[in-house]
């Protein structure tokens, strides 16, 4: 079986995350992971925080902490809510670990050595009163584009346009809130991305971008066909990693760091590794992965706005090493996810967060709904009658009914073992062929990571076996012919099996308790081929089983006024 690298685009730290963040990256990556493990691949799923940049510096200053206490408090606190929602990442690192620090210092020396990093003097805003160059982020005051009091120096947010600190009214320091200010003389680290335009143009036309979604691959294309321009790789921040005093001495005694979007991706490797240095028998082999790794497929998962870091940027950065680093074969990207045709916002908080969503309903909803509903070829919106009506129709109804009715009823009038009853005849000849076929619709789906369209594949196969019941009627059965509604119970308890496992990618906990309910020796998720569906034999006459508690309780008229009410429900 193929060795398949998975990394999500990493969690920035400042806060914990909303759905839009959710959905746009680590979920489908999770959900693909879980679907290549059943399969009987070798996978490695990574993903970490993203933790330097200024904003760190700044929601760690407006939390009265250290940046490093910080970062420590929120990675954990990001991590339980990612437990929760049931990610199981292989390692989930820090890209403020020493692992990603030294191979960021590696890169930046290879780089050096090849000719493509160049030290430049550039003119940048100096704070007198905190006696030091201030990044961009770093300066506030007026917009003069819409009068905003809190636009930053790179982008008011308010009316989304581009700044340059100098064109801010009233521009302040955003740590000591003075406005003594001028521009002075510095010097930086340019990554020269011009020099590299050609290996990345052939790079990415050779390694089967065109296969990529037509999101990623038209947003590669647009910067390449603009043309790479060279760029600023440090900055003047406190936290970061730090410029190497062996190459570059006079900017390491300045105190420069490394730019948080040159050392983030070198975190996917650095996790890595930090996963490999986690094992204390050495049993881990991290540069297998990412180094001479020809046998490895690497696909990444991302919301549109970090594809032009990580289809251009990123592998201009791995390409000037002039190493055999592994560089990503397939980028999946999405849209935005609104918030009833609004923004999701971090620093708003507009939207619904990670840690309200399992607050108010179990992962398996929101694991559900959000891949169901990903902003794959658009952009999508969350609303609340939306959710409700999927969570009700599709999981409640469809799903959770079919396995109650069908567990309790054959409980009621056969006991606690599966009942054995009739040969099997037509019907479930023409069951068993009609799951195959949408088994491997769905197989194709998940394999294209096409996710709305496997969550339909998914739910035409809960379907079936409603239509199947619906059909087959062994309520009516059992009046007149036992073992024919024995038969009929016993084919829809294999089918409550293999939604069991088919079901497991999206709904985690609730595929176990699906699985858990019949007392099956050595039962695992391992993937059902079609062929193997087709029979609906997994499940033994015999078999002890159990009914499991109410799957998935519905979202009533109430529950959707609190929601409303708590988190807003009108178009912004």
């Amino acid at each position: 079986m193929a060795r398949h690298l998975i990394t999500s685009a990493l969690p920035y730290i400042n806060g914990i995350k909303h759905l839009g963040n959710m959905v746009g990256s680590m979920l489908p990556a999770d959900v693909y992971a879980r679907y290549m493990r059943q399969r009987g691949h070798d996978v490695l799923y990574i993903c970490a925080t993203d933790e330097h940049g200024t904003p760190a510096e700044l929601a760690a200053k407006d939390a009265g902490q250290s940046v490093d206490a910080f970062c420590a408090e929120q990675h954990d606190k990001q991590k339980a809510i990612y437990e929760g929602f049931g990610l199981e990442f292989d390692y989930f690192g820090r890209s403020s670990s020493r692992e990603n620090v030294e191979l960021t210092q590696h890169f930046a020396r290879k780089l050096h050595e090849n000719g493509f990093i160049e030290e430049r003097a550039i003119r940048q805003v100096f704070s007198i009163a905190d006696d030091r160059f201030l990044p961009d982020r770093y300066i506030v005051g007026t917009c003069p584009h819409c009068g905003y009091d809190k636009a930053r120096g790179d982008q008011c947010e308010n009316c989304t346009r581009v700044l340059d600190p100098t064109d801010l009214i009233d521009a302040r320091s955003a740590i000591s809130g003075s406005g003594e200010l001028e521009v002075r003389e510095t010097k930086h680290l340019f990554l020269l991305q011009s020099k590299l335009q050609h290996e990345v143009e052939g790079w990415l036309d050779g390694n089967g971008s065109k296969d990529w979604p037509t999101l990623a691959s038209s947003i590669a294309h647009k910067w390449l066909t603009e043309g790479l321009q060279d760029r600023a790789i440090t900055r003047d921040l406190d936290w970061g990693v730090p410029v190497p005093a062996d190459v570059w001495p006079e900017l390491a005694a300045e105190g420069k760091v490394f730019y948080v979007w040159f050392d983030a991706p070198i975190e996917y490797i650095g996790s890595t590794k930090e996963w490999a240095d986690a094992a204390s028998d050495g049993s881990r082999d991290w540069k297998s992965w990412w180094y001479e790794a020809d046998d490895v497929r690497y696909t990444e998962f991302m919301a549109k706005d970090n594809v032009p870091f990580h289809s251009v940027m990123f592998p201009a950065t791995q390409l000037g090493t002039r190493e055999p680093w592994k560089k990503v074969d397939f980028l999946k990207a999405f849209n935005w996810l609104n918030y009833y045709g609004g923004k999701f916002s971090t620093s708003q908080r507009r939207g619904i967060f990670t840690d309200a969503a399992l607050e108010l309903l179990p992962a398996d909803y929101w694991r559900y709904f959000l891949i169901a509903n990903a902003p794959e070829s658009d952009d999508t919106s969350f609303t609340w009658e939306l959710f409700s009506a999927s969570v009700n129709k599709d999981l409640a109804d469809t799903l959770g009914n079919f396995v109650n009715r069908v567990l309790s009823f054959s409980r009621k009038r056969f006991g606690d073992e599966v009942p054995a009853g009739a040969e099997a005849g037509a019907a479930e000849q023409k069951l068993g062929e009609e799951i195959a076929g949408l088994l491997s619709e769905y197989e194709g789906h998940m394999e294209a990571l096409q996710f709305r369209k496997a969550a339909a594949s998914l739910r035409a196969l809960w379907s079936a076996g409603n239509s199947y019941l619906e059909e087959k009627a062994p309520w009516l059965e059992i009046k007149t012919d036992k073992d024919a509604a024995a038969l009929t119970l016993r084919t829809a308890m294999n089918l409550i099996h293999l939604y069991a496992i088919v079901s497991e990618p999206f709904i985690p906990s609730s595929a176990k308790a699906m699985r858990g309910a019949f007392a099956l020796e050595n039962d695992t998720a391992v993937w059902v081929s079609p062929n193997e569906a087709k029979a609906l034999a997994s499940v033994p006459a015999g078999t002890p089983f159990t009914v499991p508690p109410v799957l998935f309780a519905k979202i009533t008229e109430d529950d959707l006024e609190s929601y409303r009410e708590r988190f807003g429900g009108a178009e912004q």
